[in-house]
């Protein structure tokens, strides 16, 4: 979830990383549905032009704070409730909430099925785990709500689609918290690519955090009483495994029952999505994925090369294939009539003059104080609940763009190049690779 926690994610090398996590690959086994059957939802509220959105917390973690100040900044929504699984979360969203309110309406959930039970509700924002993002969006889609997922908005494939397909299937309005699709100088230099102006695109660059996996577990601590947090259903649907207080501090990262496949996921959510909207293939994937010890050369079917490029540090980024500091998930658009490329420190770099001036005149670098703003975002989210239209990062382009960080995750893993069908979204003769698509449930209900 916050790019800045990942500083805290435990040392290790890639070599080291891949060969532990290989000696355990068999404890992988093809899962089955991830919701167990859908649950009944009250017929969803038609919101009026002039209504109020109400909308439920998820997770009241950092990630989501952030997040959260930006939908409060909306006049037109309101916060009325909050679960989280650890009181003391709980009880810091409710102040935040409450004093923004200058009131003290907003409720509290330590089982958030009790907050999609809600005819109240219209929306949630989803920002606990990774673990949970998928399996707790699909039950707000089938409670009839809209929903603002965190990236990344799953941990395997299946994940990915069975969330689209559950999406659509309830008419529900999604947006994933890639908001850099709501960025000016990341939407500046996709219109370049998408526009022509860089004539035939050649390379993609996508900035990664360099890939790492452990199943070093911490050692067993005394559980808590439910109340103060519920074990149980922080694990949901990941394997049970003895409590340690460093896992609910947000310490989970890297580990694989937890987090994404290598932290791939973590910027290439971001990235390799910004890549995806250049080449126009929101509706496809890249059809071959080789890791190498500088990157992921990742190719599709008209012979666009996307590379996904380790950061050797990708909060002070100095990249060879970066020319200045971007700051965060730096991209690089290349075509044959030039290059184009930006950062979270809101700076746009083109190569040439005619590109140069491409770049509107109004621009003005974003000024980086706290994290990258996310106001745009949750209104375009807010926008497409009244409209019913498609959000900027909607169920379609987080299953492919996921899809395709997570194949190379899974090369990277392997330590060979694979091949995938994008139209069935499995490897080609790869049966190892197949059964890692995927991930088993725990019954945690």
């Amino acid at each position: 979830m916050s790019e800045q926690d990942n500083r805290q994610a435990e040392p290790t090398t890639p070599d080291a990383s891949r060969r532990r996590f290989l000696s355990n690959a068999s404890a992988l086994a093809v899962a089955v549905g991830l919701t167990g059957g859908e649950r009944a939802a009250a017929a969803p509220r038609t919101v009026g032009a002039n209504d109020v959105i109400n909308y439920g917390v998820i997770g009241y973690g950092g990630r989501c704070r952030y997040v959260n100040e930006a939908m409060l900044a909306h006049a037109d929504a309101r916060c009325v409730a909050i679960a989280d699984v650890q009181q003391s979360r709980r009880a810091r969203g409710k102040a935040i909430v409450d004093e923004h309110y200058q009131d003290g309406r907003c409720e509290l959930h330590r089982d958030f099925r009790e907050l999609l039970d809600r005819s109240d509700i219209d929306a949630v924002v989803i920002a606990t785990g990774d673990r949970w993002h998928a399996p707790a969006s699909m039950l707000a889609a089938e409670a009839g709500k809209d929903i603002y997922s965190e990236k990344p908005c799953g941990i395997a494939f299946n994940e990915y689609q069975n969330l689209a397909d559950t999406v659509i299937k309830h008419k529900r309005v999604f947006q994933a918290g890639t908001q850099r699709r709501s960025v000016p100088s990341f939407q500046i230099a996709a219109d370049m690519a998408l526009s022509g102006k860089l004539g035939t695109l050649r390379t993609l660059h996508a900035s990664i955090y360099q890939p790492a996996l452990t199943n070093t577990w911490l050692p067993p601590q005394p559980q808590p009483a439910d109340e103060k947090v519920d074990w149980n259903l922080w694990l949901g649907p990941s394997p049970w495994r003895p409590f340690h207080a460093n896992y609910v501090k947000g310490r989970w990262r890297n580990h694989w029952d937890f987090h994404s496949s290598a932290g791939i996921l973590e910027w290439g959510a971001h990235t390799v999505d910004l890549c995806q909207w250049a080449a126009d293939a929101d509706d496809t994937t890249p059809v071959e994925f080789e890791p190498t010890d500088k990157n992921i050369i990742c190719r599709y079917a008209n012979g666009l090369v996307l590379s996904m490029d380790y950061l050797s540090d990708p909060f002070k980024n100095r990249e060879p294939q970066f020319r200045t500091r971007m700051g965060t998930c730096p991209v690089r658009f290349e075509g044959d009539l030039g290059s184009v490329e930006t950062g979270d420190e809101g700076e746009i770099l083109a190569s040439t003059d005619a590109l140069k001036a491409a770049i509107p005149a109004d621009f003005k670098k974003r000024s980086r104080v706290r994290g990258l703003d996310v106001t745009e975002h949750t209104r375009n989210f807010l926008d497409c609940i009244r409209t019913r239209e498609k959000t900027a990062a909607n169920e379609t382009v987080m299953r492919h763009s996921h899809i395709a960080a997570h194949a190379a995750a899974l090369s990277w893993i392997l330590g060979r190049k694979l091949t995938l069908d994008p139209a069935t979204e499995t490897f080609v003769d790869d049966e190892e690779a197949n059964r890692m698509r995927f991930r088993t449930e725990r019954a945690w209900q």
